[in-house]
């Protein structure tokens, strides 16, 4: 549980400002996507990144059991698998960020659901002693 918590601390916080980024950025979001989506070298690095951070979540936390800890896990591996897509399929992932940042409906509910899931984390690795 203990590494559950510190991992869900770090993702936590992060989730949420994305999500809030997200809502509050709603009208930007479209431009700077449709910016990054073209730039095939930035979406191999944020794979190598997401590669990186999925390593290190699912080394340390491989859990499949017992709650809400499966959820960091699985965020863990989600990450491995996009940034392995990212890396060895950067210009297949254009045309998806680009449909994704086209759809206003979906962006905000993209960073409802990253905030919400921000929210759940921080709270479980902040919140009161379970």
């Amino acid at each position: 549980m203990a590494h559950s918590k510190q991992i869900a601390g770090l993702i936590g916080p992060l989730l949420a400002a994305i999500g809030v980024a997200m809502l509050v950025n709603r009208n930007l979001f479209p431009t700077l996507i449709g910016e990054l989506a073209h730039n095939t070298g930035l979406i191999f690095l944020s794979g190598l990144l997401l590669l990186f951070a999925g390593v290190a979540i699912v080394r340390t936390h491989n859990v499949w059991s017992g709650g809400w800890p499966v959820l960091v896990t699985v965020l863990g591996w989600l990450a491995i698998a996009s940034g392995l897509a990212r890396m060895w399929f950067p210009q297949a992932a254009a045309p998806i960020a680009e449909a994704f940042g086209a759809n206003a409906a979906g962006l905000a509910i993209g960073g409802l659901v990253t905030l919400a899931l921000g929210a759940f984390l921080s709270y479980k690795a902040y919140g009161p002693k379970s």
